[in-house]
């Protein structure tokens, strides 16, 4: 498991991850991101910004990356950065197949990503990742995983990701929606020749969301590395947008919002790594802040009940645009 490179770590970020969602591409979801990247959204001023996040979470403890296929030029621009750190080093590498990306690099497009979890997808973008990120890649994981998936049932699949496992590569896969614990319970219950295909689960966690925790804790208990993303709620624990019991307590820590909002996530026992979506290096300093984040259980306490039903909050996020 390449994770068990974080197991000896002694920073308190070890267990942080920078997440490339919201660089790699020029449009996304998250909420205020006019003011975050600006009008200069080029290649190559991404490309400089991501390199410029990257250096950061490295000088500070962050040692796990996390790109995707859709996430526009992230594996791109993630091998650009690597090729700059020659040689096996402590860093752990991830990246997911599964959706195309498809915004031809604009904010407007009808339609930014298209999902599809058949074989042919896989070996397309397999090759496509390899291009770029090659030996680097530690972890391939399955984009957004949900009970109907194809990708839950496709044994001629599994074999072929068991293949990938057999020589090297951890095999994982992400969920999203309101059905997550369904669909993690059905990924732990894949195996190939007797044995569970599955090394690592990403799935959305945060104070607004956490219908996902008791599956989580099984996949953990399984023996699975789970990785949390959207910790922030696509910026709706972000300071401007944060809900008032979440504003009060992030005061008395003499933090931001953002950090409370992710010292949440990693308080779970089952919680590997919970990634940090940041797309300003400032975003990025307070974001980790959330290692040294000391919470009471009566703060914890109001802070679970801030709980939304898991249907209108994937309904809310689903409305949410692409900026």
């Amino acid at each position: 498991m390449p994770f068990a490179r974080l197991a000896t770590a002694t920073t308190p970020t070890c267990h942080i991850g920078l997440g490339l969602a919201a660089v790699g591409r020029p449009g996304y979801i998250n909420l205020n991101r006019d003011e975050d990247l600006g009008e200069d959204r080029s290649v190559e001023a991404l490309r400089a910004r991501t390199h410029e996040l990257l250096d950061a979470a490295y000088a500070q403890g962050v040692r796990y990356f996390d790109a995707a296929r859709s996430y526009g030029r992230s594996e791109e621009f993630l091998a650009d950065w690597l090729k700059t750190r020659s040689g096996p080093d402590d860093i752990v590498v991830g990246s997911k197949w599964g959706y195309t990306y498809t915004a031809g690099w604009s904010t407007d497009a009808e339609t930014h990503e298209v999902k599809d979890h058949t074989l042919a997808t896989y070996e397309r973008q397999r090759a496509e990742t390899d291009a770029l990120l090659g030996d680097r890649l530690d972890l391939y994981q399955i984009h957004s995983v949900t009970p109907d998936s194809p990708a839950l049932t496709d044994k001629e699949l599994h074999a072929r990701l068991a293949e990938a496992a057999a020589q090297g590569l951890t095999v994982g896969f992400s969920t999203s929606g309101p059905a997550q614990a369904d669909a993690i319970r059905a990924a732990l219950a894949v195996t190939v020749d007797g044995a569970p295909l599955f090394r690592t689960v990403q799935s959305t966690y945060n104070a607004l969301e956490t219908s996902a925790g008791p599956a989580l804790a099984e996949a953990h208990d399984a023996g699975l590395t789970v990785i949390v993303k959207e910790g922030m709620a696509n910026g709706r624990l972000a300071g401007p947008h944060a809900p008032d019991i979440l504003k009060e307590i992030a005061a008395r820590t003499g933090l931001g919002c953002d950090a409370v909002a992710l010292a949440v996530v990693l308080r779970q026992p089952w919680a590997g790594v919970v990634l940090s979506g940041a797309a300003t290096t400032h975003q990025l300093a307070s974001n980790l802040h959330a290692a040294v984040v000391d919470l009471d259980d009566d703060q914890l306490t109001r802070l679970a009940a801030l709980a939304e039903d898991p249907r209108a909050y994937w309904e809310r996020r689903g409305q949410l645009p692409w900026h």
